[in-house]
């Protein structure tokens, strides 16, 4: 048998909840989630943002309702995407209702902070009436101030209290249609409030560092906290927070999944560091490659080591490899096994072709099986 660690990830047992079209807990696959960074009332820009996160396989995408122009514009920015479409709202309980009817697929406020009961009632009734869930999004950066009494600061346990509190006031309203998210911008906070929450509720969780700073230093914090958990069998549907574009978000979300075999979307490469050693820039070619086949969607796994110390090895473990020779002859591997040689100045383009066609081999047997399950289910 061969070596598979992911295989003991065992996931926390959550209840189920659909996100438009996403289902979100139980299980179901754990989703890709970013957030807009234009004005909403842009629709035109707001759209286009979107349309560039789907490209890199976005599940569910957030959008900030903060008045009346945001939640008008709502409507045309649900009906022109594809994906399900979160309106964030903070305090005024008019937003949320305006981006239930205007068809958002889920409304991420905190209850207890739209103010009295009669309103909380109102918001979850257009949520129930527009086929809306709801995220609580508890946040270590703005909480109660009677908890920050309570605690005198941020911590797990006030975290935690927050978001059952907030809970509370959607089970007296009997909506159960809802997930939750205790987020921090230290890494060790955000993981212990997430364990200790996993333990307190069956509730779907939605993980994320927040506000983890820029490409580089989020990156890394987010694939240190949320792979934590990840691998600790907690959280339905992540967010990278990154100071960057959201389709960056995307990437790395997919990369944390990925690494961990989760989830598997588009083209995995294994690459060296490079050395003295190299038959070939491998620096150059990776980035050339990565933006070659940023548009595979089917799982490939590709290496591209530049000698053969370690290159055989890790061929054996990839769809298609390469390896740096000398004389401008380097060996070519699919499935493991050598192959053919190519050139320097051919190999790009001659990977491509092969990852391309994989792709294709890949595509075509999944929509077979698609098909058949189609034609089993319609005999019956």
């Amino acid at each position: 048998m061969s070596y598979r660690p992911y295989q003991h990830i065992e996931r926390r047992k959550s209840r189920q909840i659909r996100v438009g079209k996403v289902l979100v807990g139980g299980d179901a696959p754990v989703s890709v989630q970013t957030m807009t960074n234009t004005l909403t009332s842009d629709a035109a820009a707001t759209i286009a943002q979107i349309r560039r996160c789907e490209l890199a396989g976005v599940d569910i995408v957030r959008v900030s309702c903060p008045d009346e122009e945001s939640t008008a514009a709502l409507a045309e920015i649900v009906r022109e995407v594809n994906v399900p479409i979160v309106a964030d709202i903070h305090f005024h309980y008019r937003r949320a209702i305006e981006a239930a009817q205007a068809g958002a697929a889920c409304l991420r406020i905190n209850p207890g902070n739209i103010g009295s009961p009669e309103r909380v009632k109102e918001v979850v009734k257009a949520a129930k009436d527009h086929g809306c869930s709801i995220r609580i999004g508890v946040n270590a950066g703005s909480l109660e101030r009677h908890l920050l009494e309570k605690y005198g600061e941020p911590n797990p346990d006030a975290l935690v209290e927050s978001a059952l509190w907030h809970a509370d006031h959607l089970l007296q309203n009997d909506f159960h249609e809802f997930k939750i998210s205790v987020k921090a911008s230290d890494v060790f906070l955000a993981v212990a409030a997430y364990q200790q929450l996993a333990e307190a509720c069956d509730h779907p969780l939605h993980i994320g560092v927040t506000e983890a700073g820029g490409r580089r230093t989020g990156t890394v914090k987010s694939a240190i906290g949320l792979g934590n958990l990840l691998w600790a069998g907690i959280g339905d549907t992540i967010r990278v927070s990154l100071s960057t574009a959201p389709e960056e978000e995307v990437h790395v979300g997919w990369e944390i999944l990925k690494s961990l075999h989760i989830r598997h979307r588009g083209v995995k490469i294994v690459s060296c560091p490079s050395c003295a050693r190299q038959g070939f820039d491998v620096v150059k070619t990776v980035a050339m490659l990565e933006e070659r086949l940023a548009h595979i969607e089917q799982p490939v796994t590709l290496s591209i080591i530049g000698c053969v110390v370690n290159g055989p090895g890790e061929a054996l473990m990839t769809d298609i490899g390469l390896t740096g020779g000398g004389a401008d002859k380097h060996m070519v591997y699919a499935s493991g096994k050598t192959s053919h040689h190519t050139s320097t100045e051919q190999m790009v383009e001659h990977l491509v072709g092969l990852v391309e066609k994989r792709a294709a081999l890949l595509k075509a047997e999944a929509d077979a099986k698609k098909a058949a399950e189609a034609a089993v289910l319609a005999a019956e």
